[in-house]
Parts: structure tokens; C-alpha cells; sequence
């Protein structure tokens, strides 16, 4: 099973493709996949049928899936996307931080 850098929850950045710059929140993480779903990023058309859930049908907005490659993690203390670093606290957990300012993601 492949690994992503970005977890469900995290504040990324998108660095590629039409959504070049936005910030959002990861809905849903596809590690298989290698794709990521980012709130606001990549919003596409879907043409819905009624259903008991839906009874109107019609056009809806929703995110599309975007690779995991074109986003990085965002770093509020650098105020940009940054590249991670595994780190080995004192108490022996496994924590993600940014490179440059050593900042902790995993609370």
C-alpha cells in the first residue's frame, strides 16, 4: 500500500493545475490512488438524477479527486506550502514538521 505525505484533515496548498495557489482542507485521502480530495479545489459538474435522497435532480457542483503530487502541506507559522520531515520525539512517537521551521503537524 503506497503512502501519502498529506493525511485526511490537513491544510494544503495546491501547487499545480487550474486550482494553482488554493487552500484547502483534505476531505479524503486515496492512498491506492495516489489522489487526494481538497475542499474548494477542482470543483466539477455532476449531472444527478431524482432520487428519494435527491427528488429535484439536476446539476451539481462538487471536488474532484486531484493527484497527491500537486499539493503540499501547508505551514501556518511560514505561511506557505512546505516539504515534511519525519521526526522522533523524546517519548518515541513518530511526528511530520516542516523542514524549514520545524514546526509539528501530528499533534
Amino acid at each position: 500500500m503506497a503512502k501519502l505525505h498529506v493525511k485526511k484533515g490537513d491544510s494544503v496548498v495546491v501547487t499545480a493545475g487550474k486550482d494553482k495557489g488554493k487552500k484547502g482542507k483534505v476531505l479524503q485521502a486515496m492512498p491506492k490512488d495516489g489522489k487526494l480530495v481538497i475542499e474548494g479545489v477542482n470543483i466539477v459538474k455532476k449531472h444527478a438524477k431524482p432520487t428519494k435522497g435527491n427528488p429535484q435532480g439536476g446539476i451539481m457542483e462538487r471536488e474532484a479527486a486531484i493527484n497527491a503530487s500537486n499539493a503540499m502541506p501547508f505551514c501556518t507559522k511560514c505561511g506557505k506550502g512546505v516539504r515534511i520531515s519525519k521526526k522522533i520525539l523524546g517519548d518515541g512517537k513518530k511526528v511530520r514538521s516542516c523542514v524549514k521551521c520545524e514546526e509539528v503537524f501530528d499533534k
